[in-house]
Order: structure tokens, then sequence, then C-alpha cells
């Protein structure tokens, strides 16, 4: 480390260049890629009395000579918080087309609003690949991470085009702009309290306490864990409540339990709300594309139905009418009916490590579940390489249930216990209907 560290006496502090080549070598091995400048490059700002590492706000400090500081204790918990994370590269999370991404206010300009940031760079150049690290007054990370070497880019019909990043990824610049947000709210409210005092207890403070951080350090209560307080109320009821958002805010995301919530999970079959979840776990559950009744199972789905399974299992049930009924919602079933009921029905072919599944499973449906007798699951496979489209099976609504309830107690039989027995007294008298949503996004479904 060449740059001068400030001795210890003042605070354990070190200059922003030294805060630099600290964050890079303790990142170096990190699965996240972070970058060598995020103190010192855009846009990163010491003047603003702050600045992002990861989920977490490191405080900037002023000492004499104008010179400007940073605790080295609170790089060093950043990094740990990021070399802490799993990154699955395939695992992808869609971030926008950015048609018309709204611009950035003056006075927002130090806030990190990361998906707003990656918005506006994306359009001004045009090309991801243009965005050379060295252009001067260019973004170049967001809160320390280097979020163009994992974008990945699609490009559909050679005229629309999207972006994804990893879900670790999204997740932990989310959990940076939440910890942005709490941290200004406890800077205005301390500067607010500061105001009303009287000038000679403001003097006094400071002759006592010396020399002041440009702005307070880090403050607010953390986010708490959800414990079921919102359990078996209405959506459409809470939803209305005033000041409804900042108390979601106040829960951590009641699935991956390591990001703080943003949004209300709810069953749109029964309207119930499950619990507050974060925006990466709210987008999880959705299908990649979803149209009147046609679900595209992608790979997102071994994290619901393999991996974590246990989780969203009881997340889902969490709903009073899919647990009494001991089922899931009808876009849930059919995506569980394809992926897990029909699995051995794939066929596969030869490839350079063994043998691969065939093509992509689609699932589609006719009825609905307010009518199971007439409700069907068709299992199909698409972009067969051998150029077939297999139908793999047909398997009614009841039947699907039946099937799930028996997985169910074998793969989470906590879950189970707390299920049914199949009932209605309880749930509304009118459970609302599956609407679908006809624009391939899959947004209103879920």
């Amino acid at each position: 480390m060449s740059e001068r560290v400030i001795p210890a006496g003042r605070g354990g502090l070190i200059t922003l260049g030294a805060a630099d080549a600290l964050w890079a070598g303790l990142t170096n091995d990190s699965a996240v890629p972070t970058v060598s400048a995020a103190f010192t490059r855009s846009p990163a700002d010491a003047g603003a009395g702050y600045v992002l590492l990861g989920g977490r706000v490191v405080v900037t400090v002023t000492t004499g000579g104008g010179q400007w500081g940073v605790p080295e204790a609170e790089v060093r918990q950043a990094a740990v918080g990021v070399n802490m994370v799993e990154m699955d590269r395939r695992d992808l999370v869609r971030i926008g087309s950015f048609g018309g991404a709204p611009k950035q206010k003056q006075n927002d300009a130090t806030l990190l609003r990361w998906r707003q940031r990656i918005a506006r760079e994306l359009q001004e150049v045009g090309d991801v690949e243009r965005a050379a690290p060295s252009d001067e007054g260019r973004l170049h990370h967001l809160a320390g991470i280097d979020w163009r070497r994992v974008l990945v880019e699609e490009t559909r019909d050679r005229t629309v085009r999207a972006w994804r990043l990893p879900r670790a990824v999204v997740r932990l610049l989310d959990a940076a702009e939440h910890a942005e947000t709490r941290w200004l709210q406890a800077a205005r409210t301390r500067q607010n309290s500061a105001a009303a005092e009287p000038p000679s207890q403001r003097q006094q403070i400071r002759a006592a306490g010396g020399r002041q951080p440009t702005s307070p350090h880090s403050p607010t209560t953390a986010p708490r864990p959800y414990n079921g307080e919102l359990k078996e109320l209405l959506y459409s009821a809470l939803s209305r409540k005033p000041g409804i958002s900042r108390k979601v805010a106040e829960w951590m995301c009641a699935v991956c339990r390591t990001t703080p919530a943003t949004v209300l999970d709810h069953c749109h079959e029964h309207g119930y709300v499950r619990a507050p979840v974060c925006q990466s776990c709210n987008t999880q559950e959705r299908p990649d594309h979803l149209y009147s009744n046609d679900i595209r199972v992608a790979s997102h789905y071994t994290r619901l139905f393999d991996t974590h399974t246990v989780d969203w299992l009881r997340h889902w049930h969490r709903c009073p009418g899919c647990r009494t009924r001991t089922t899931l919602p009808l876009p849930h079933l059919a995506a569980w009916t394809a992926y897990i009921a029909c699995r051995s029905l794939r066929p596969t072919h030869r490839a350079p490590r063994g043998r691969k599944p065939c093509g992509v499973l689609r699932v589609s449906w006719t009825g609905s579940q307010n009518a199971p007798r007439s409700c069907l699951f068709t299992v199909v496979v698409d972009f067969c390489p051998s150029g077939e489209h297999r139908v793999l099976a047909q398997v009614p609504y009841r039947e699907a249930a039946e099937r799930f309830g028996t997985w169910l107690a074998e793969t989470a039989p906590a879950v189970a216990a707390a299920a049914g027995p199949d009932r209605l007294d309880g749930l509304p008298t009118q459970p609302r209907p599956v609407i679908p949503d006809t624009n391939s996004d899959g947004q209103a479904l879920f």
C-alpha cells in the first residue's frame, strides 16, 4: 500500500487512495467483481459525507489541511460483506430494456438509484463495449461493484434489447440503495435535532467532542426479521394503508433473509399477503415468458423447486388459501408439474459431459383453478435439437394437485404438516381469478 496512512490517533482513518488500494486488495478474490477506485472514481463523492461499498455506508471525514479520510475498520467490514456473497453467473435477473428511463434530477446526483444509473449509462453509450473504464466523467462503478463485467445483453428479433445481471449483484445493489436511504434519513433527523438545540449547547458539544465528521456515523436500527406480523391479512386492504411502504422497509426479506424488503408479495389467486420480500426474490418466482396461459419453465426453477425448495414452499403457504388446499397457485402448480412431476419423461441428448435434457420445457393450461374438473396442464418440450416439439404429458389439475401434496409431504414435512385439510371456511367468498399478462413479461400474474 503506497498511500500514506493517517496516524491511528485520528480515529483509525486512512486516505481515500489508501482505502482504494485496501478495498481492491481485500476483494480481489470475491465472486462479485469490484473496482480498484471505489472512493476516487465516479460516482463516489467524498464531499457527500459517505461512500457506498457493497451494502454498507462508509463515512468520509475531513481532516487537517482539507484531506479526506475514511475509517479503515469500515472498509474492512464492507469487504467482508462482499466476500461472503456467492454469485451464480447463470442465475440472472432482467433489469430492464430501458426504453424510457427517467432522467436524474440535479439534487439526486449523489444517490445510488442503480437501475436509473445503469439505464442512463447504456442509453448514452448505445453499446456496452464502448463504455471504457478510462472515459472521464462516465460512470465507473456502483457501490464499488464493477457491474459491466457481469452485465448480459439480450436481443430479441434483432430490435428489442434487454439486459440482465446476476441475482447476487442485484441483491447487493438493492441492499446498498436501502442502506443509503436509511443513512440519509438518519442524517436529516440528526441535523434537524441539532438545529433545534440552543446555540450554547451545540458549542459545548463541539468543544467536548473536538473535530466532528462531516456527516453522522452509520445510524439507524437494522431491518428486523419477519415473524408473521402480516399473517392472513388481505393485500387489497393492507396496500391502501398510509405508510405501508415505509413499514415494509423495516423488515428483512422473508425468503432470502439477507436483503431488506421492498415489496409486499401476495397471492394473486386468493388475495392474501404472503410476506415482505426484496425485489430480487419478488422477481425470482416470475416466469421468464408468460402468455395468456403459457409458461416457459426456465433454469431459475431449479432454485424454486430444488436448491431452496423448503424456503419457497413455506413462503407460498403463508397464503391461507394455498395452505388449506395443500396446493400452489395455478401458474406455480403448472411450473411444478412440468419441472418435477414430468421430469422423468423429458428426453435427453448426448453432450460433452454426459447427457443434456432436451430443449426447453413449456407448460400451458386450459380452464381455471376455479373449475378444477375442466383444468388441464399440457407439458411440452420446445427447441429440441432434433427439430421435434414433443408433448410429454397432459395432466388434469386435480391429479397435479394430488401429486404435489405427496411430494410436499416428502420434501418439506413441516410445511405439509401445517397444510390442509381442504376447506373453504375463512377464505374469501369470491377468490380473485388468475389474470393473465399478455405482454410476455409476466409481471401481473404473480
